[in-house]
């Protein structure tokens, strides 16, 4: 029988993933600028006093070398979001949240 704590290879850890959903219910903006948000939450330890060490031994990286790993990371978060979020709620375009009306269809710009 599998570990139900045990993780998918190349799916994120789940502290990781619940950090990048709180950078992400925080501001709700796509990448880059997520990633300033994140440096935000690291630096000020908001999430559970976690700060940048802490988050490396998540996966959680910001150098320069770790930011692709750190980008397909927050993709593969944001990718296992419910569908009814993805098309409901907020999505990130350009830096600016979107959000579109399930049932209309129109999208409207949130500053």
């Amino acid at each position: 029988m599998m570990d139900p704590r045990a993780r998918m290879p190349g799916t994120p850890d789940r502290e990781a993933a619940e950090f990048v959903r709180f950078c992400r219910n925080r501001r709700r903006v796509g990448w880059p600028e997520l990633y300033d948000e994140m440096c935000v939450v690291a630096t000020r330890r908001l999430f559970r006093g976690y700060g940048f060490a802490e988050l490396g031994e998540l996966g959680i990286g910001f150098s320069l070398f770790g930011t692709t790993r750190l980008a397909a990371t927050v993709a593969a978060v944001i990718a296992d979001e419910p569908q009814a979020v993805r098309r409901g709620g907020l999505t990130a375009r350009r830096g600016v949240a979107v959000a579109v009306a399930v049932d209309e269809g129109t999208p409207v710009t949130v500053q």
